[in-house]
């Protein structure tokens, strides 16, 4: 580091020892406020806060109006609005999604027409991934949970790959003190070669003229320049070139004719972390299906009285295939239909579009994909406004009473943002929130009241 930083060392070194930043980002999809914030200059949606709330006690934050994410990775906005045309249908890979970050900024940044397949290989993350995508609600992504190599099943699939590769973390030494624990020579050494079969294993599902974002949030340049560089002389692979404003404090680096760009502490508003994008040698062709055989999907439509009974829960019903697996009906995007079902041919999908109804018997039951669909009709559906100390109450999955009766679905809100559904059964309320996503700490004698999206 200190030959990489020369004079500028001890900033380096002194900044590791203050708190880290604290920022968000916005879900354009739920709410259009503009918080008197600092913004994050290289995202469109990106605020700092001057400190840390209890986030887990905001139902906004459950409702997916906003996401908790680290400025610097914020940065991928940059790397594809300017490399891609996001107003053109695209197939996406974010191979390494979980928790959801990056996940829940492309679904933000990419056209409705557009397909992102959002994996992660460890079981028990993809379902936080899937959580996460949910909550979002943007209604054409599909998680999955595949080891690298299964991609290449996908021949020339993706448009778009964002890989933020597994790493040693150097640049969140001040964050997590168990990445200094974690931290030797001999662990970079491991993790640039993961990082090396890692992109091997996936190249090979990338369209020729495709683009690879390649991010990490370590400094050393064994996981980044020198692996960029590996990868294209390898694959005589192109840099793109990312513009940059003075003022953000990015740092470019160039190595063997591969630009990347570094994000030090002492010099922006975040984290440390690397990013770099490369172009796919070749050109893009346009598959030729017209002599191919019948082919046999994989995807089940839901029956015609099912579907007749919940495409009035969606707005534009007409844009969406509505599909059945098992007991679930799901909605998803017309047109990713074909591509939908090639990633089904292939890959473990853990969740898909936005999962609308479980079949029970005779009747319905309204999802909780539903309720946090950014396309929800809410019209379709009695609704109750629910205060803060109620609000909690529901996400905790604790009984909740509102003084009413009846016999009906009831769509939760906090704020006019749908959280999720209750059972109105005579004057007694079922409380329908998944018991896995529910808030488990402790609660304060008084709850803190947010005003992060009042603008």
């Amino acid at each position: 580091m200190q030959r990489l930083l020369g004079n500028e060392y001890g900033a380096f070194v002194q900044a590791l020892q203050l708190p880290p930043p604290v920022s968000v980002r916005l879900n354009p999809g739920k709410t259009a406020a503009f918080p008197a914030l600092p913004r994050v200059p290289w995202a469109s949606k990106g605020y700092y806060l001057p400190e840390r709330p209890a986030f887990t006690l905001d139902p906004l934050l459950h409702a997916g109006s906003y996401y908790v994410q680290e400025a610097s990775s914020m940065f991928l906005e940059q790397a594809l609005k300017q490399a891609v045309d996001v107003q053109q249908p695209l197939h996406v890979l974010d191979l390494c999604g979980a928790p959801g970050g990056k996940s829940t900024h492309l679904a933000s940044l990419l056209s409705e027409e557009s397909l992102l397949v959002s994996n992660e290989v460890i079981r028990s993350r993809a379902s936080i991934l899937a959580e996460n995508v949910a909550k979002w609600g943007s209604g054409n992504v599909l998680v999955t949970s595949n080891d690298p190599r299964d991609f290449c099943r996908l021949h020339h699939f993706f448009d778009v790959m964002v890989v933020d590769a597994p790493c040693s973390g150097e640049g969140m030494f001040r964050k997590d003190p168990q990445a200094v624990v974690e931290w030797s020579e001999e662990n970079v050494k491991l993790c640039a070669q993961r990082q090396q079969r890692i992109l091997t294993d996936v190249w090979e599902a990338l369209k020729p003229g495709g683009l690879l974002i390649y991010s990490t949030c370590t400094w050393n340049e064994q996981e980044n320049e020198a692996n960029m560089d590996w990868l294209a002389a390898q694959e005589n692979a192109q840099s793109v070139h990312l513009r940059l404003q003075p003022e953000w404090g990015v740092e470019p680096s160039r190595q063997q004719g591969v630009e990347g760009y570094r994000f030090y502490p002492h010099r922006v508003q975040g984290e440390g972390f690397f990013m770099a994008v490369i172009r796919k040698a070749g050109e893009a062709r346009v598959a030729d299906h017209s002599k191919s055989k019948k082919k046999k999907y994989k995807l089940t439509l839901a029956g015609k009285k099912e579907q007749a009974l919940v495409q009035d829960w969606l707005q534009q019903p007409e844009r969406y295939i509505w599909l059945q697996h098992g007991e679930v009906i799901s909605a998803l995007p017309a047109n990713l239909f074909e591509a939908a079902d090639e990633v089904y041919q292939n890959l473990y999908v853990l969740y898909a579009g936005t999962e609308v109804a479980e079949v029970k018997g005779r009747k319905l039951k309204p999802l909780q994909g539903l309720a946090l669909s950014q396309h929800l009709n809410k019209k379709a559906f009695a609704t109750a406004e629910l205060d803060l100390e109620q609000a909690v109450r529901y996400l905790r999955k604790e009984d909740i009473s509102l003084g009413s009766s009846g016999n009906d679905w009831l769509l939760l809100q906090y704020r006019d943002v749908p959280l999720g559904w209750a059972k109105q059964v005579g004057t007694r309320m079922n409380n329908y929130y998944p018991k896995e996503w529910r808030i488990r700490m402790d609660l304060p004698q008084e709850l803190p009241v947010f005003d992060l999206l009042q603008p």
